[in-house]
C-alpha cells in the first residue's frame, strides 16, 4: 500500500506568484496615464511569448530565428475563427478563442518541429530561419488566407454580453489577457519540473550523454518545440484579440528578433528572465518609442552592453545578490552602487545628448534648428550644446571607472568575509 507523504507548502512560491498576479491586476487601477494600458496588454502578451521562447533557448539549449511563426500563425487562425464566429459559422466563446492560437501552433509545432529537430545547435538556429522566411513570403503569395499586405481585419466585440463583459473596452481584454498570462506562466513553470523538462535540460547541457543512457533526443527536441508552439499560438491568439488586425509583420523576422531580445536580456538560464525582458523591451519600445527616435539605438545599445558584461541577463544580476542578502552584507555595496548610478547617470545624460542632438541635426537642421532636450532649448547648429554633451560623456565614462573600480573592491571584500564564514 503506497505511503502518503506530507510536503510541506512552499511559502515563498506562495507569495511571489500571488505577488505576480497582485501587481498585474492593481497595475491599471494605478498607473493610469493613457498609454499604459496599451503597454500593460503588449507586456502580458510579450510574456508569453518569451517565456514559450524560453521553452527553447534556455530550457533546451536551442536558439530559434523564426518563433515567431508559431505566434504568427496562431494568429491568423485565430482572426479567421473570430471572423467566422461573426458570421454564425463558428461557435466558441471569445474568451477562449487563444485555444485556437494555441492549437494552430502546436500543428505547425509538429508540422515543422520534426525536421527542425532533427540537428541541433547552428543547423537548427538556419533552419528555423529558413522556415520564418519560407511563412513570411507565403503570408504575401496567398492574400486570400493571409489578407496580403493589408493583413485580415476583425472586430470581437459579438455575441450577447456575459456579465457585462464585451471586450469593447481595453481594460477588459487586459485583465483578459492576465488570466490567459498567469495561466500559461504557472503551466510553463510546472513544465520545467516535469521529467521532459528536465530532460531537454539535459539535451542542453550534454546531448552525447542523454543518448548514451537511453533518452531520444531528437524527440525530447520535438516535443519541447511543440509545445513552445503551442504556448506561442496562445500569445499569438491574445494579440489578435488585443489589436484586432493580423498582418505579415506576426510572422515576420523582427518579431522573432523581438523575443529573442527580450529572452536574452531577461535571461534565458532563469524562468523569470524573460518576465523581465519583456517588460523591458516592450516599454523600450512603446514607452521610449513615443519620446525619441532613437529607440532602436538605445535598444541595440542595451543588448550590446547585456552581452559584453550580463550574459545571464537582468536575472542573472538579481540572483547573485542573493547570497550577499543571506550572509547580511549588502551594507558594504550601497555606498559603490550610489556612486554608479549618479556616475551612471552622467554618463548616459551626456550619451543621449549627443545622440538626440545628431538625430535632430540630420533630420530637421535645416528646418528646425532649434531643439528642446532636459527642459533646455538650444539651437544644434551651435557648438556649444555638442560640447557640453560631449563633456558629459567623457567626464561621465572617466569618473564611472572609478565608481565601478569601488564595486569591485567591494565585492572582492565580500567574497573574500563569505569564504571566511565558510570555512569557520
Amino acid at each position: 500500500m503506497a505511503k502518503l507523504k506530507y510536503r510541506p507548502i512552499n511559502l515563498g512560491r506562495w507569495i511571489v506568484w500571488g505577488g505576480t498576479a497582485l501587481v498585474m491586476i492593481m497595475l491599471p487601477l494605478i498607473l493610469t496615464a493613457g498609454f499604459t494600458l496599451t503597454l500593460l496588454s503588449q507586456i502580458g502578451i510579450g510574456i508569453i511569448f518569451a517565456l514559450s521562447y524560453n521553452m527553447l533557448l534556455g530550457q533546451g539549449g536551442m536558439l530559434s530565428f523564426g518563433h515567431a511563426v508559431y505566434a504568427g500563425l496562431g494568429a491568423y487562425f485565430t482572426v479567421h475563427a473570430l471572423n467566422l464566429i461573426g458570421k454564425g459559422s463558428f461557435t466558441i466563446p471569445v474568451t477562449l478563442l487563444p485555444l485556437v492560437g494555441g492549437a494552430a501552433g502546436l500543428v505547425f509545432g509538429v508540422i515543422f518541429g520534426y525536421v527542425t529537430t532533427k540537428k541541433s545547435g547552428t543547423t537548427f538556429a538556419m533552419i528555423s530561419l529558413g522556415i520564418g522566411e519560407m511563412v513570411f513570403s507565403c503570408s504575401l503569395m496567398f492574400p486570400e488566407f493571409f489578407g496580403g499586405e493589408g493583413g485580415i481585419t476583425t472586430n470581437r466585440v459579438i455575441g450577447q454580453p456575459f456579465l457585462g463583459i464585451t471586450y469593447g473596452p481595453a481594460i477588459q481584454v487586459y485583465y483578459l489577457i492576465v488570466a490567459w498570462a498567469l495561466a500559461c506562466m504557472a503551466a510553463m513553470f510546472a513544465w520545467t519540473q516535469t521529467p521532459l523538462g528536465r530532460m531537454a535540460n539535459a539535451v542542453r547541457d550534454n546531448p552525447e550523454r542523454a543518448e548514451f543512457v537511453g533518452y531520444d533526443t531528437h524527440m525530447v527536441r520535438f516535443l519541447t518545440l511543440v509545445l513552445s508552439g503551442f504556448f506561442a499560438g496562445i500569445a499569438g491568439g491574445l494579440t489578435c484579440l488585443n489589436y484586432e488586425i493580423v498582418t505579415a509583420e506576426n510572422v515576420g523576422a523582427l518579431r522573432s528578433a523581438g523575443v529573442l531580445f527580450a529572452t536574452f536580456i531577461g535571461g534565458a538560464g532563469f524562468f523569470f528572465g524573460p518576465i523581465i525582458g519583456s517588460i523591458v523591451f516592450y516599454t523600450m519600445v512603446t514607452a521610449v518609442g513615443t519620446l525619441t527616435k532613437a529607440w532602436a539605438f538605445y535598444l541595440g545599445l542595451l543588448f550590446l552592453v547585456m552581452v559584453l558584461y550580463a550574459p545571464g541577463g537582468f536575472a542573472s544580476l538579481m540572483v547573485m545578490h542573493v547570497p550577499v542578502i543571506r550572509a547580511r552584507l549588502m551594507r558594504r555595496l550601497w555606498l559603490p552602487y550610489a556612486a554608479c548610478v549618479v556616475t551612471g547617470m552622467v554618463l548616459l545624460t551626456g550619451l543621449m545628448s549627443l545622440v538626440e542632438i545628431a538625430y535632430h541635426y540630420s533630420l530637421e537642421a535645416n528646418t528646425a534648428p532649434e531643439m528642446t532636450l532636459f527642459d533646455f532649448t538650444f539651437n544644434v547648429t551651435d557648438a556649444t550644446p555638442w560640447t557640453v554633451a560631449t563633456g558629459l560623456l567623457v567626464g561621465g565614462f572617466i569618473i564611472s571607472r572609478f565608481a565601478w573600480k569601488a564595486v569591485g573592491r567591494a565585492w572582492a571584500d565580500i567574497v573574500h568575509v563569505m569564504q571566511e564564514k565558510g570555512a569557520a
